[in-house]
């Protein structure tokens, strides 16, 4: 049988005072997430953080399932997580008025092993999917960010992209509108692969060729790519908080 076991590491980088990033790791399950606070709205990393834990809760609650038949597919099964997650920020920011508003990005990353492992993928927000397979990393998720919808209407190169005063807008996230519609992407997987998932305190600060060139040098070993693009995020500036998560085969 396949195993799939990830790494994870958070830092708060060097400019924020406070991380609200909150990750998931969820290895027996074949379960990961990353949760990245929206860092302009009060009570962000306790909207990240309440993600993470609901959908950690949520996802035990089915364990039996897991272990003893075949869950309900796996994009209803995400979509069934990230919708629990959603209504227990809304909750949390009802009972506590300060938190009106609160809100926060999801990536989530499930792994069904047998027959063929099949990574299925399902977002809000800019925190980002990858696959690393034989030198060539291919992203599984696009932002929703208004950025991405200008670059789909060619109204922005990705150059011009890079540095937009509104490339950090997000059009979609947990816990901010009475509804959420994830995205959702799956793809076969191969022994040798490396999925990671990203807050954008990454992206913001390394694009895909060095992303790519970081694990290409890590010859596949996570422990030391979540490392190495946790390091070079802060050597390029760590103007935010950055959570990677690095998933491979053992």
């Amino acid at each position: 049988m396949s195993t799939w076991i990830g790494t994870g590491r958070s830092e708060v980088g060097l400019v924020r005072s406070s991380n609200q990033d909150a990750y998931l790791l969820l290895d027996r399950l074949g379960l990961w997430a990353v949760a990245d606070g929206m860092g302009g709205h009060v009570g962000g990393d306790v909207a990240a953080q309440t993600a993470i834990t609901s959908i950690k809760a949520h996802a035990l609650k089915a364990a039996d399932v897991f272990r003893t038949e075949q869950p309900d597919a796996p994009s209803a099964f995400l979509a069934d997580l990230i919708q629990h997650a959603h209504e227990a920020i809304l909750e949390r920011a009802r009972l506590d008025s300060s938190l009106k508003g609160m809100g926060t990005t999801i990536v989530l990353l499930f792994i069904r092993p047998q027959p063929t492992p099949i990574a299925h993928v399902a977002h809000l927000g800019d925190s980002r999917a990858y696959l690393f397979r034989a030198g060539v990393l291919t992203p599984l998720t696009r932002d929703h960010t208004l950025i991405e919808k200008y670059l789909e209407r060619g109204i922005l190169t990705p150059k011009t992209a890079r540095t937009h005063p509104e490339r950090h807008v997000l059009t979609q996230a947990l816990g901010v509108s009475s509804s959420v519609r994830p995205s959702f992407s799956s793809c076969p997987l191969e022994r040798n692969d490396l999925l990671l998932l990203c807050s954008d305190g990454l992206t913001k600060m390394l694009d895909d060729e060095q992303i790519r060139d970081i694990c290409s040098k890590t010859h596949g070993d996570p422990i030391q790519t979540c490392d190495s693009l946790i390091t070079a995020s802060l050597g390029c500036g760590g103007t935010d908080n950055v959570t990677v998560l690095v998933i491979g085969h053992v």
